[in-house]
């Protein structure tokens, strides 16, 4: 009986030492992924975008939720610095150019909402989805070409992080005549 009791402690004390190597390597694992290089607030310095307060949401919603390590940012429009919203219908008063700088300037208010969430970009571990709806005309057919304004930033700012699955839709119209509208999931670290 000694003998077993003996045996069950030796085979937990060494089991214990397992484990503690398995978290130990997995933390060296984690941490050896994160590069020591990846600064998006650095990058946005660069290309001279600040970001802005976005208020309070106007509605019964909240700019953001965070679910384990899911972040989902509610639709955005394309507000200026200036609080105006970029209005109008693709194909028919804007052009391409003008959705595609429309679409980026949604990009500036959603990395507004992240870091405001976050408190550092840094925590971005990637864009996952982006889902871009366009108010346009119906027998406009450039959608993601409009899209692209706002993919183009996420990957200016994150590099590889930033590529993301994406939709890229028309719409008949939105809120207040907006010429777009984007909501997006972003996974963070822990």
């Amino acid at each position: 009986m000694k003998y077993c009791v003996l045996m069950l402690l030796a085979t937990f004390v060494l089991s214990c030492g397992d484990i503690d190597r398995a978290v130990s390597e997995e933390n060296e694992t984690t941490s050896a992924k994160v590069d020591t290089n990846y600064n998006p607030e650095a990058v946005l310095d660069s290309l001279g975008i600040v970001l802005r307060d976005q208020g309070t949401p106007v509605a019964n919603y909240v700019h953001a939720v965070r679910t384990g390590n899911l972040m989902f940012l509610a639709g955005k429009g394309p507000k200026q610095a200036n609080g105006e919203n970029i209005i109008g219908k693709l194909g028919d008063s804007l052009t391409i150019d003008q959705g595609y700088q429309a679409a980026r300037e949604v990009g500036i208010n959603q990395l507004s909402v992240l870091k405001a969430e976050l408190g550092d970009l840094n925590k971005v571990k990637r864009i996952v989805s982006v889902h871009g709806m366009v108010n346009a005309s119906p027998d406009f057919k450039d959608h993601s070409k409009v899209i692209n304004g706002y993919s183009d930033l996420m990957v200016a700012v994150f590099g590889d992080k930033g590529k993301h699955a994406r939709a890229a839709v028309g719409m008949g119209s939105l809120p207040g005549n907006m010429a777009v509208e984007v909501e997006m999931v972003v996974e963070v670290y822990e």
